[in-house]
């Protein structure tokens, strides 16, 4: 298994003190493995067992990859921001009472700038065959701002992908290697969005076809 030295994980964790989010995940999966698998932060559920993609999101990420007979022992998991970002909000309970709650919130590009030493390290090391982005914060840390999760998802592409060449940087530089993305739908998109199913459910039919296509060419 693959685990981040301490020292990247300390690098991160200093890079992101003053923002709004608590906690640190590590990325969790083999070296080399078939599929690297970048989400957008962890949630609150990721936050008390320490491991990624543990919630209903993560049940949802497990069927895609049992559809395409693959599991969680099989794949690298890992987020463009490492810490869960939050923002306070008010819950009426079930009595009337109001209580106030740290809800889930999307990061913002500071906080990725800030744990992108951390993905950079992962994405050298860990060396995977393919690498599926799960929504727009996971495309775009990889590809930009212009590339967008409605026009890409499903597509395999082969391109340069965003990194931090020096610690002080506020910008992406471009790697000069290529890598092998597919885009694809975050699996808590369909809670909000049940119209994106059927679009998630080919795209990983197609992520199992493109990795058998490059199994057939390893073997050539």
């Amino acid at each position: 298994m693959f685990r981040i030295p301490e020292m990247i994980a300390q690098l991160g964790k200093e890079r992101i003190e003053g923002f709004p989010v608590e906690g640190f995940i590590y990325g969790e999966g083999p070296q080399k493995p078939e599929l690297m698998l970048i989400g957008e932060a962890p949630g609150e559920f990721e936050l008390v067992d320490g491991i990624p993609f543990i919630g209903r999101a993560g049940k949802e990420l497990m069927k895609s990859l049992e559809t395409i007979g693959l599991s969680r022992e099989d794949v690298y998991i890992t987020s463009a921001v490492r810490s869960r970002p939050y923002r306070w909000g008010e819950k009426r309970e079930r009595d009337g009472t109001l209580t106030t709650r740290k809800y889930n919130r999307p990061p913002t590009r500071q906080e990725i700038l800030a744990h992108a030493p951390v993905l950079d390290y992962e994405i050298a090391n860990v060396k995977p065959k393919l690498i599926v982005t799960l929504g727009n914060v996971g495309l775009q840390r990889l590809l930009g701002k212009e590339a967008k999760i409605t026009e890409l998802h499903g597509q395999l592409l082969e391109r340069p992908v965003q990194y931090l060449q020096g610690l002080d940087d506020k910008t992406f530089e471009w790697t000069e290697q290529h890598y092998r993305i597919v885009p694809t739908f975050h699996p808590a998109s369909i809670f909000y969005r049940p119209s994106h199913r059927p679009n998630l459910d080919a795209n990983w039919l197609a992520i199992g076809e493109i990795l058998k296509r490059m199994k057939e060419e390893e073997n050539e």
